[in-house]
């Protein structure tokens, strides 16, 4: 068996069912053994490596599993993932990078496409692993599987010169990676976590993805303490699906894409108990702007680390949040909650009435071209409830992170902290590959879209049926926001000339939409997730709804 077919046959006893890539020389003995196993692991060759990675970046994050991707080719194939890679580090998501690498002889020497990947990989990677004998492969292959799972999760780097894959060795039959078990909370601090939720008058709960990434069983566990506590519940941005969208006590997300209300319950609380989530930049800015400063912190985590990392807590526990959860509902027992928490959630109750009654009430529903407003109130009311909305980077997609519903967790999936532009097409199809029962719907800007364009010929080869809404303003609207707000409209490199969509998307194979009213959204979007083949959704909408969200970075422009 060659150093390849040791690869596929280890890919096999960790059950992977997927892996995508891009062929190149360097590991043709890797997709040799993929063509004599495609009835246990399906291939998907994307047409960048940026893209592929993306895909198993967001197959990753909805499985809970390893997302496996094999960059085929020595030097540039492993230097494109560079960017992917950096998204998933950000993201703690398990992705594999199964890399090609010149031959062993050939280090040192100026040789072709000869880059030192190992370097160059470990800045964006928990943790990087260098093959250098052939025998030795399955027991790398499973330490990087196992380490890519581990709390925290992350992407690793596997470097494997050709010369090495195309040797052959007995192996011993392919063995299952072990999973490494979760920390236990210590008891001492549940009790103390229990002491303070007890005496708490107005407590909030703030989750995560500690949560999110458990999916409907974490759900239920929050809801529980959080009816027994009558403790309203927000979300951090980019995991308002971590919380089901019809309970009474989901207040949305909190943060500057959230509706307001998320983090108006963070800066009023007297107790915030955090679960799954660092209290991070997207959340809190790191600012007691957006945070109670005497509020009591209960906040737990899986990272160590990040208990009290960026502001003090009262009580940090070092566990799974999940687990957590279920451990101080059964410590609370009969627990009834004060009056005050009871005023404190009918008032929380009428405002997020209020808001979203006002949201309604506010959105342009006539304007020609399209404005935001419209169509997300539109979105609202004709996406399935299956739904799984991707995002790309920027204002207009980052507006719809708390502007859509909602009705499951993992329904949602962004850049998050990296903000990588390219993001959602090959997310939602990653998404669709680990879920195709599910309806998929991925939002871009016009500039980010035009980064995706050749994925739609992968959608189509491989029946990977999504449909993609590209809000087309013309605008890089971040910048262009930013340009108009505090440098006195002065334009330069923000408005781009962009092909018609749909017209692109029929000369790849899709089915091209474009709409021009609101009023046509609904009609599209039905049409799009009936459709046998991959959907494009031009949507032609205002160049004039521009949206500076990172206000706070231009502070010092602001004119007294």
């Amino acid at each position: 068996m060659t150093g390849g077919e040791a690869v596929v046959e280890t890919l096999i006893a960790n059950d992977v069912e997927v892996v995508t890539g891009l062929i190149g020389s360097s590991t043709l003995e890797i997709l040799d053994g993929l063509y004599n196993n495609a009835d246990k692991v399906r291939y998907i060759g994307c047409r960048h490596e940026s893209n592929g990675m993306i895909m198993m970046d967001a197959y990753a994050r909805y499985t809970g599993k390893n997302g496996v991707f094999l960059s085929g080719q020595a030097g540039p194939g492993v230097s494109n993932t560079v960017t992917a890679m950096a998204q998933a580090k950000a993201a703690f998501s398990p992705v594999v990078n199964l890399a090609g690498a010149i031959a062993s002889d050939h280090k040192g020497k100026d040789a072709f496409q000869e880059i030192d990947q190992v370097s160059l990989m470990q800045a964006v990677s928990k943790k990087v692993f260098e093959v250098k004998d052939v025998e030795t492969i399955p027991n790398i292959l499973n330490e990087a599987m196992q380490t890519a799972l581990t709390p925290r999760s992350g992407p690793v780097h596997v470097d494997m010169p050709r010369d090495v894959l195309g040797q052959s060795c007995d192996f011993n039959k392919a063995s299952k990676f072990e999973t490494i078990a979760n920390p236990i909370a210590d008891e001492d601090n549940l009790r103390k976590a229990v002491n303070l939720l007890s005496e708490a008058k107005k407590p909030v709960i703030l989750v995560g993805a500690g949560i999110k990434n458990y999916g409907t069983i974490a759900a239920e566990s929050v809801l529980k303490l959080a009816e027994l506590l009558n403790a309203p519940c927000t979300m951090s941005p980019g995991h308002g699906d971590s919380l089901p969208y019809g309970h009474p006590l989901n207040a949305g997300s909190a943060g500057p894409r959230g509706s307001g209300i998320g983090t108006q319950l963070l800066k009023e609380a007297d107790v915030i108990l955090v679960l799954g989530s660092r209290l991070g930049f997207n959340t809190t800015f790191y600012s007691y702007d957006n945070l109670n400063e005497d509020a009591s912190i209960i906040q737990c985590e899986i990272d160590q680390n990040s208990i009290g990392r960026y502001f003090p807590v009262e009580v940090g526990i070092h566990a799974d949040a999940k687990t957590v959860a279920d451990q101080l509902f059964n410590l609370l027992g009969e627990h009834k909650a004060k009056k005050e928490v009871e005023v404190w959630a009918d008032q929380f109750k009428d405002n997020k009435k209020n808001y979203l009654k006002q949201r309604d009430a506010e959105a342009d529903m006539s304007s020609v071209p399209i404005m935001p407003s419209g169509l997300f109130k539109e979105l609202r009311n004709v996406l399935p409830n299956d739904s799984v909305v991707t995002l790309d980077a920027g204002t207009m997609c980052l507006q719809l992170t708390d502007a859509l519903y909602y009705h499951q967790p993992k329904s949602l999936f962004s850049p998050l902290d990296f903000g990588l532009v390219g993001f959602s097409y090959p997310a939602g199809l990653g998404i669709k590959l680990a879920a195709p029962e599910r309806t998929v719907v991925s939002f871009h800007g016009d500039g980010g879209a035009s980064m995706i364009l050749p994925e739609l010929s992968t959608a189509v080869e491989n029946n990977i049926n999504t449909v993609c809404v590209v809000m087309n303003n013309g605008t890089w609207g971040a910048e262009a926001a930013y340009q108009k707000d505090f440098f006195e409209g002065r334009y330069i490199g923000a408005h781009i000339t962009t092909p018609e969509f749909d017209k692109v998307a029929e000369l790849y194979g899709c089915k091209g939409i474009k709409v021009e009213k609101t009023a046509e959204i609904g009609d599209a979007i039905k049409a799009g997730i009936e459709s046998d083949c991959p959907t494009v959704i031009d949507v032609q909408c205002s160049p004039d709804a521009l949206y500076s969200f990172r206000q706070d970075s231009f502070k010092h422009k602001v004119k007294q």
